[in-house]
């Protein structure tokens, strides 16, 4: 099996020294790279800037980007290729329209910068996805949860959607654990506990693992 995982933020550049970011560190998908290649994957990990180091696993090559253009480009090299696709990073839905060549220096009480859309990663992929390949998105929400994960579902295309709630203390960014709940098409929902980020990788693992199985009955 062959799987490709997104992971971590993306920094879209203002000038040489700024970005626009997120507090995503990388914990989640890189647990689930480990986890996959524990299964005997062979993982493609297109890693966002992050403080980890890259997985010591053979199984697992990371490749390291910084924009989400970069992190498209990366992830659709792979993705043909790929039977598992894992998209869990947090890319920066955003990016300023002109990246300044020189450092920005202060003038007047305001800036005014004019963003553009980026493009959607796993939006795009899910268009060429063939029906064996299996799609996991992430769906961090604060308000309507399940609905807007539902939404994303169908939008792009996925097989599996894994909610979680900044509302949850103890889960989401900056944390090493995390409380998800597992959505599919069909309407079948699987919520878990609180759990170290690890476990939650086995998890999704073991889900993934399952419908696979199921659909080569």
């Amino acid at each position: 099996m062959r799987v490709l995982i997104t992971a971590g933020p993306t920094y879209e550049p203002l000038d040489p020294v700024r970005f626009i970011g997120n507090h995503s560190t990388g914990k989640m998908g890189y647990a689930l790279a480990e986890a996959f290649a524990a299964e005997g994957a062979v993982v493609t990990l297109v890693s966002g800037p992050t403080n980890l180091p890259n997985p010591t696993d053979p199984r697992i090559t990371t490749v390291r980007v910084q924009t989400a253009a970069e992190m498209f480009a990366a992830a659709t090299a792979v993705a043909s290729a790929a039977n598992v696709w894992v998209f869990a990073a947090a890319v920066a839905d955003y990016r300023p329209a002109e990246v300044a060549t020189q450092k920005i220096k202060k003038s007047g009480n305001t800036l005014t910068l004019e963003l553009v859309k980026n493009v959607d990663i796993a939006f795009e992929l899910g268009k060429t996805k063939r029906a064996e390949q299996f799609s996991v998105g992430f769906a961090l929400e604060t308000e309507n949860e399940q609905a807007h994960a539902l939404g994303k579902l169908e939008r792009k295309n996925f097989d599996l959607v894994v909610l979680n709630s900044l509302r949850n203390a103890g889960a989401g960014f900056r944390h090493d654990t995390n409380q998800v709940t597992l959505l599919e098409p069909e309407g079948r929902v699987t919520a878990f506990g609180l759990k170290p980020k690890t476990e939650v990788a086995r998890d999704i693992v073991a889900a993934v693992l399952a419908r696979l199985t199921l659909r080569h009955a």
